[in-house]
């Protein structure tokens, strides 16, 4: 697997030094923070990314991302295809394949259950086939993140891949966090069912040892210092084979503090670490 730097776990950096300690600590590709690009666009042209980008031999892997896209009606949905638009064309422009989709929490008041499920998976699909078409007049790849938190309308890959399943496009995928993986109780099994060509992007993150309801983003770590189960993981991705790029995403605030670069190569040697041991 190629490995990329995700913009969330240098979240205080802004895009331009994501990319330079990206090349720097020797990454392939970087996930571009979806609000450090809009920054960095304030003064500064699609082009002029573009050409940093190469300038520094790193590639673009996805924007990251569109949130709460299902359970959206009237102006809200009408906001979503326009961000949507907006960012694809963006891709588009510096050659980027991906957009990061994510999908909202249950409607307040709703618990979860099979009638629930159904009404989800056919949000879902509505939202990602119309998501998908404005994404295909530009060449892009919508990649959709499940949720492992107890309120995510989509909580396992069990139920993303058969929303997936039911959207039909070959340019609307799945993405796995290690993270939400584990927190949703997704199985290893689900990986060993994917058709790899369905799976853009891979998470790659591990997690504090605590019960896994507590788990929240901030409790992330660098891959191989945490619980997760990340070799049997990877395994099960290389078994399938899934050969794309796994990229690190950590959410952790003390690590925010740190210094950027020495942050990206202790990611880099973390991640690659765990990938040859998987």
């Amino acid at each position: 697997m190629k490995l990329a730097l995700n913009g969330a776990t240098t979240m205080k950096a802004d895009l331009v030094t994501d990319i330079r300690i990206a090349q720097l600590a020797g990454f392939d590709y970087v996930e571009i923070w979806a609000a450090k690009l809009r920054d960095y666009l304030k003064s500064q042209t699609t082009a002029a990314l573009k050409s940093h980008l190469k300038t520094n031999n790193v590639k673009p892997y996805s924007i990251n991302s569109i949130e709460r896209i299902t359970f959206r009606s009237g102006k809200q949905h009408d906001s979503l295809l326009s961000e949507c638009d907006e960012l694809c064309k963006i891709a588009s422009d510096i050659e980027c394949p991906y957009i990061v989709v994510v999908p909202s929490p249950l409607p307040e008041g709703i618990s979860r259950s099979d009638t629930v499920e159904q009404s989800v998976v056919e949000q879902s699909v509505e939202t990602l086939v119309e998501l998908g078409r404005i994404a295909e007049r530009h060449d892009v790849g919508l990649a959709f993140e499940f949720l492992g938190q107890a309120d995510s309308s989509v909580q396992t890959l069990e139920l993303a891949s058969e929303i997936i399943a039911q959207v039909g496009r070959d340019n609307v995928g799945l993405v796995i966090d290690s993270f939400h993986f584990y927190t949703g109780g997704s199985s290893i099994e689900a990986i060993e069912a994917l058709d790899p060509d369905r799976l853009f992007i891979f998470h790659i993150n591990d997690a504090e040892d605590l019960p896994r309801h507590e788990l929240e983003d901030r409790h992330r770590l660098l891959p191989g210092l945490g619980i997760l189960p990340l070799r049997e993981i990877v395994s099960a991705l290389k078994r399938v084979g899934y050969n794309r790029v796994a990229s690190v995403e950590i959410f952790r605030p003390e690590y925010w503090e740190r210094d950027p670069l020495e942050l990206a190569r202790d990611a880099r040697a973390a991640a690659a670490s765990v990938i040859e041991q998987g």
